[in-house]
């Protein structure tokens, strides 16, 4: 057995929503993420999970559902994500580790994650994770990095990049930032026991000189059109699927409890400012309206 802990990439502290999103001339990617969320993702339902949420920007979609787990690694940012979402009523902050997720089995009839798996350094066991805290049928919506896109084709068969965009493993081009090849997520997504559905291809127009020449409008237009050819073949830099959790549940887990243990996956006990695992594996606090799970207290 390998117990190496897995890398995992903490955005604690980090600029990312200012220096990152705000006023950073990205409003194409948001528009055209926010059109292949809206075209994959059921309206309502009961209760989602969105992973690695962040400080909330996509979060601000998920309105027609009851409950909505915001979990995130960084306490910063989900700090950030109650002052854009407001604090208590349907959202829930969870810090976390995808890794160790706290979410009991089958207790969330929906998920979310965007922008995220790209960091992972082990895809298949944040996969199995995800899956084992949805109860059957569940969507869930991923988008990943794409390996197989014009760009890095282009650039390689120039010979200004070493790596093979059709090559099915994994790139990981700066430390912990992985691009990934379609059928490589396939075999992934299946393997932890999904079914995809559907696929999209986003942002073919995430190119400087274009954004800054064209309306934003046009080009969201445009990748509008194009995204349907995702189901085919997608060539573009960002890819949006949705997948349904297949196999079995604890039935009625979604009437029950919300967290697990993530160190053992046993039930927890409410002390208030606490949650306690029965089988004494750790104690998780409530801190300022965040469970924290990172680190037992």
């Amino acid at each position: 057995m390998n117990d190496t802990p897995v890398r995992i990439c903490d955005y604690e502290g980090s600029g990312y929503q200012a220096d990152f999103w705000e006023g950073q001339g990205r409003d194409y990617e948001d528009l055209t993420e926010r059109i292949a969320l809206r075209r994959l993702l059921p309206p309502v339902g009961r209760r989602i999970a969105h992973l690695g949420a962040g400080f909330g920007r996509m979060t601000t979609e998920l309105g027609g559902y009851d409950q909505v787990i915001v979990l995130d690694y960084s306490r910063t940012m989900l700090q950030q994500a109650q002052q854009r979402l407001g604090s208590g009523g349907r959202y829930i902050y969870v810090a976390a580790d995808i890794y160790r997720l706290p979410l009991a089995a089958g207790s969330c009839d929906a998920a979310l994650m965007e922008r995220v798996i790209h960091h992972m350094a082990d895809v298949p066991a944040a996969l199995r994770q995800i899956r084992s805290a949805l109860a059957p049928g569940a969507p869930f919506v991923l988008e990943y990095a794409n390996k197989r896109n014009l760009k890095a084709i282009l650039r390689y068969w120039l010979k200004r990049q070493s790596w093979d965009p059709f090559d099915e493993a994994p790139v990981e081009f700066v430390e912990l930032n992985f691009d990934f090849h379609p059928r490589y997520m396939a075999g992934c997504l299946q393997a932890a026991g999904f079914e995809t559905r559907r696929r999209l291809a986003v942002s073919y127009f995430r190119i400087g000189l274009l954004k800054r020449t064209i309306p934003v409008s046009i080009l969201v237009a445009l990748d509008r059109l194009l995204q349907p050819t995702g189901q085919i073949a997608p060539f573009s830099p960002s890819v949006f699927t949705l997948n349904v959790a297949v196999g079995d549940a604890p039935p009625g887990a979604l009437d029950g409890p919300l967290f697990r243990c993530p160190a053992c996956g046993g039930a927890l006990v409410d002390e208030g400012e606490t949650l306690a695992c029965e089988r004494g594996d750790g104690r998780w606090a409530l801190r300022d309206g965040i469970y924290d799970f990172k680190e037992p207290v």
